[in-house]
């Protein structure tokens, strides 16, 4: 607290980790979000360090946000992962090639950046710091001079049934154009229900925050949805070409940093 008895308002940095004890953070709030929080596992997933880490690690940048002022546990406390295209050849793959088939962007000749593993710290939720990530994520982005960009981004769960209103409005409203339309390799129709059935608030308040952010951007989704049992959950390739956002998405996208 400070002189006055409030709590001071967050100091936030974005950066790329530069060290093993920012990875070991970041790996912890992965952690407690996609493993105790929604039930993911992994061959790599250390459960007695209570760290979630996969192959794909050393060939992804991290960017961390920490704030400078928390007083206790964790310095990172929101993490976004990105694999540029260089690197993804280097490696030998893009983490969502296990689930898409992403032919169309690979010919496409154009600069491509793969998204993954975005997350924040409970207590951050609803506030600046996803703000600061995108703030961050636009400087790699220009920096880098990158044209699309894509990544999986998920619903709870793996029964599809529950989220018949969601996946068909995203089927519906937000299928990527042809030339960008990425397609399931175990193949999960999202076509359940007509456009004329779709309670759209509903299907909307169903749909998870991150995904919504996505499509306020510009984002489509590939052509089929795929069911990640490992992880528990249904998982949707997001793809957003930066050269189409109009001036209000990228307004959105590179806003200064909030207070």
């Amino acid at each position: 607290m400070n002189a006055s008895g409030s709590t001071p308002p967050p100091a936030f940095e974005v950066r790329l980790a530069t060290d093993p004890a920012d990875l070991l953070a970041a790996f912890r709030l992965r952690y407690a979000v996609f493993v105790t929080e929604l039930g993911g596992d992994g061959p790599l997933v250390d459960h007695a360090n209570g760290l979630e880490k996969d192959r794909f690690d050393g060939a992804f940048d991290h960017l961390v946000l920490i704030d400078h002022t928390r007083a206790s546990g964790d310095h990172v406390v929101g993490v976004y992962r990105v694999l540029l295209d260089t690197a993804a050849s280097a490696f030998g793959q893009f983490y969502s090639e296990d689930e898409y088939d992403l032919t169309p962007l690979r010919s496409s000749g154009r600069r491509l950046l793969e998204l993954g593993r975005s997350c924040v710290h409970v207590d951050y939720r609803g506030g600046a710091a996803m703000y600061h990530l995108w703030h961050g994520l636009a400087d790699y982005v220009s920096a880098h001079e990158i044209e699309i960009l894509f990544g999986v981004a998920s619903f709870h769960g793996t029964d599809p049934a529950p989220l018949a209103k969601p996946l068909s409005l995203l089927r519906h409203a937000y299928l990527a154009p042809e030339g960008l339309r990425v397609r399931s390799r175990v193949y999960q129709n999202m076509d359940l229900m007509p456009l004329c059935q779709i309670d759209r608030r509903a299907a909307m308040l169903a749909t998870p925050a991150l995904i919504k952010a996505y499509l306020r951007l510009g984002g489509h989704v590939g052509d089929g949805a795929f069911i990640d049992h490992a992880f528990n959950t249904i998982d949707v390739c997001l793809v957003m070409d930066t050269a189409q956002m109009n001036d209000g998405q990228r307004a959105i996208y590179t806003k200064s940093r909030m207070s």
